[in-house]
């Protein structure tokens, strides 16, 4: 039960309410759908839990201390959590995020005083830009510097087997059966999973991922295939590497959901269910919505709600940005139109480290006007036959180096139902072709001006 005053704001995180789900569930899943929701938390979001947990276990093992300085990279809700602690007790903030974070979050964060450092999303954790690598350069170089590491500090994963678990249960009265939550850090999902299952071993954990994610595929095969990466849009959830806060042996199963799925059922839960939550909510209710066949008249399925809509205003609940990229249905042609009558063509790609010559061979052979870049199989960069043609004028030398070294940003990507008249203004001078995303057949296409024109 709340405290009738708090002594500070941090009195007040936790004891967040249970919502009975009524319209989005209705004829459509069995069983009792309720929703733990996460936006009641001082900082709107599940993460003020984790946050004060880390800065409690740091303190008392000396590693932050009075006037010190917290590091750590965040899309948002940590670092929104760690603000409002360091506010109360003293400490100063720096924050690393990337460019794919909504400015709103970013915006909120500074709010609190904290300094918010933009890092490029599309590189590996282990490249020197990512944010992870920028965070842990700052521990270092920041005189009484302490980096929180939310993906591999175990307080993480503690701080919700001692308080999300609990609530939970006492919440359903023991009745859960069924646990749905999004993964990205995994300490809510491995906290709340453990508890529950000590106190019944039969509850069932649907870890929610995204496509672009690697965890779904490691949970299966045990393989981390660096294959499964390339970008994605939807926040929260999903990661390019393996946090020690994800304990795979308490999630059953993962199921992934396509961004467009996720950003519309966000948009869903505001309008049907009047719950204003953020972009890893619609996520999770989305991959509830998916796994509706797996619940019963019986079930108790608990859904977490992590955060909340209002920082996603100029992305999910921004008309234009929905149109943008596809995710609101338009009549008329779509890129899927394009692949069945077989206008756009399988992506083909060279890797980063072969010969300039190489991939002008490859171009002239399938008669490409542009072609993709990877590393890994990961796309990084693209070339265009106008790029080309102005390199190998201005130094015929450039042929014998690698790609990498005269390549261009890599191509945008959409979904496969993206209107074709939105796909149009993707395409530029600088950007002469759009790639396309079948996440169901994990398969990618490319689309060209000229395959446009023809179309048009």
């Amino acid at each position: 039960m709340r405290k009738k005053i708090c002594d500070t704001v941090l009195d007040a995180i936790g004891d967040t309410p249970m919502i009975r789900i009524n319209q989005l569930t209705k004829g459509v899943v069995k069983g009792t759908v309720l929703a733990k929701v996460e936006t009641f938390n001082p900082g709107n979001s599940i993460k003020d839990r984790m946050a004060v947990k880390m800065i409690e276990d740091a303190e008392r093992a000396g590693l932050l201390r009075p006037g010190g300085t917290i590091v750590e990279g965040t899309s948002g809700n940590t670092g929104m959590g760690l603000a409002i602690a360091a506010v109360v007790r003293g400490y100063k903030c720096v924050f690393t995020t990337t460019d794919k974070q909504s400015k709103e979050k970013i915006d909120a964060l500074k709010a609190f005083g904290a300094e918010v450092i933009v890092c490029p999303t599309n590189v590996d954790p282990e490249d020197p830009r990512s944010y992870y690598s920028v965070s842990s350069r700052l521990e270092k170089e920041v005189p009484n510097a302490w980096k929180a590491n939310q993906y591999d500090n175990l307080s993480n994963t503690a701080a919700h087997y001692e308080q999300t678990g609990p609530e939970i249960w006492d919440q359903t009265d023991g009745a859960i059966t069924q646990l749905v939550v999004g993964v990205g850090t995994g300490g809510t999902v491995s906290g709340v999973s453990k508890f529950l299952k000590e106190k019944n071993p039969t509850i069932k954990v649907w870890g929610i991922d995204t496509y672009g994610s690697v965890f779904k595929k490691y949970k299966e095969t045990g393989v981390f295939d660096k294959h499964e990466i390339y970008p994605y849009i939807t926040e929260g959830i999903g990661e390019d590497f393996l946090p020690r806060n994800v304990d795979f042996g308490l999630i059953d199963h993962f199921e992934k959901v396509t961004d467009k799925d996720a950003a519309v059922m966000t948009r869903r839960i505001a309008r049907e269910e009047g719950i204003w939550v953020g972009n890893s909510g619609g996520a999770a209710m989305a991959g509830l919505m998916q796994l509706k066949d797996q619940f019963t008249d019986r079930d108790v399925i608990v859904v977490i709600f992590h955060d909340h809509g209002s920082r996603y205003l100029g992305k999910m609940f921004n008309d234009d940005w929905m149109r943008e990229k596809g995710f609101i249905e338009k009549y008329g042609l779509t890129a899927r139109d394009l692949v069945a009558t077989r206008m756009a063509g399988e992506l083909c790609a060279v890797e980063f480290s072969e010969p300039v010559e190489n991939a002008v061979r490859v171009m002239a052979e399938h008669d490409f006007s542009q072609i993709s870049v990877t590393r890994d199989n990961r796309l990084i960069g693209s070339l265009n036959e106008t790029q080309l043609y102005t390199q190998l004028v201005k130094n015929p030398g450039v042929k014998t180096k690698p790609v990498e070294s005269i390549m261009q940003p890599a191509f945008p990507f959409v979904d496969i139902s993206t209107p074709v008249d939105l796909l149009s203004p993707m395409i530029t001078p600088e950007s002469p072709a759009v790639l396309v995303r079948d996440f169901k057949t994990d398969k990618t296409f490319i689309i060209t001006r000229s395959d446009l024109i023809r179309v048009l």
